[in-house]
């Protein structure tokens, strides 16, 4: 199968191009028949034959590729002139043909109709840190269009945001300044010209500006405000809890002892919620089961602590039947078996 140029448009420079990919493809083939040291005898060398040009541009293209089948018929005499009188002479299709035959390509690092240099020569266009325009065709302009970190009319100035780490007449390299620089003169914040938003000069340095210290919160009352570098971001406030497939899934920015925070733990809270009680500016576990008050008011039934809250359960050896802790069977037999030991103290 040939090869597809899907709906490029007609480009006389792919006729090389792809007959060079047929000289690969073909490069280590023979005629194919049973004899091949006989046939290359009396026939002539396989890699200068015609059959192996034949076969070349058979499978140049895909059958049903019109640009390329047509751009091929196009310049087929060249390419058999080339073939059969200058390939030996002229080893460069390329140049031979799409440079100095038909004149639609430039060598690279050129442009236009008489294939002059690139900005900042044909060498290294626009000095290696952009594309020229035009560059190996007859058309464009010849200018660059610079890589992001740089600028200027040959690409060796740098972008806000870069600076020269290397420059001389002929090279430039930039490098990405500090994280708080919108220009700069070096890598650190101290080299910033000019600082980013979000950020503040402070001495020598540009700085984070802590937009959560201000006495008036940006965020909601519902939210805290998490400072970052360069700028903040605001988080839920609120202990939700998502029910989803009867599970139940909890989150939440703040610490789940909060009744609303200013940041993360349990130190960050504005108040507590039911079942905590801030000491030492923590909201702390309260452990009812220790409170003057009995929490857990049934006999035989002892109180356990939990985080924010209190169980009450059966003490061991009674079970909850119908909400009175009564023996379990194994008890009940051990009282009974008790109760009918005769008094070791009975007088005799």
């Amino acid at each position: 199968m040939g090869r597809s140029l899907g709906a490029e448009p007609r480009r006389p420079a792919l006729a090389p191009l792809l007959l060079l990919l047929g000289l690969t493809d073909t490069a280590k083939k023979n005629f194919g028949g049973g004899n091949t040291a006989w046939e290359e005898k009396t026939l002539s060398k396989y890699e200068s034959s015609e059959i192996r040009l034949v076969e070349i541009i058979e499978n140049l293209c895909d059958s049903s590729n019109f640009e390329c089948n047509n751009m091929v018929e196009e310049h087929e005499e060249h390419i058999e002139t080339w073939w059969f009188k200058w390939k030996k002479k002229y080893p460069d299709l390329f140049k031979w043909f799409c440079i100095e035959t038909i004149e639609v390509c430039c060598p690279a690092g050129t442009h236009g109709p008489d294939c002059i240099a690139c900005h900042g020569g044909s060498e290294r266009p626009c000095h290696g840190n952009g594309h020229c325009d035009g560059d190996g065709t007859r058309s464009g302009d010849g200018s660059c269009s610079c890589k992001k970190e740089y600028k200027g009319e040959f690409c060796l100035e740098c972008s806000d945001g870069y600076y020269n780490s290397y420059r001389n007449d002929t090279h430039s390299v930039c490098t990405a300044c500090h994280d708080s620089c919108k220009t700069c003169t070096g890598a650190t914040n101290t080299d910033c010209k000019d600082c980013k938003e979000g950020w503040i000069r402070n001495e020598e340095a540009c700085v984070d500006v802590d937009e959560c210290a201000v006495e008036d919160s940006p965020c909601r009352t519902d939210q805290y405000c998490l400072n970052t570098d360069g700028s903040y971001s605001c988080k839920a406030c609120i202990y939700a809890i998502l029910k989803m497939i009867d599970l139940l899934f909890y989150f939440s920015a703040c610490d789940p002892s909060c009744l609303g925070c200013t940041g993360e733990g349990p130190s960050k809270c504005k108040s507590c919620i039911s079942g905590y009680e801030m000491k030492d500016e923590n909201c702390t576990d309260v452990d009812e089961c220790t409170l003057s008050e009995k929490m857990c008011i049934r006999e035989n039934e002892d109180c356990i602590n939990t985080p924010g809250a209190y169980k009450c359960a059966c003490s061991v050896g009674f079970q909850d039947s119908d909400g009175v802790c009564v023996p379990t069977v194994k008890a009940e037999e051990e009282m009974s078996a008790n109760a009918s030991l005769p008094n070791a103290h009975e007088d005799l």
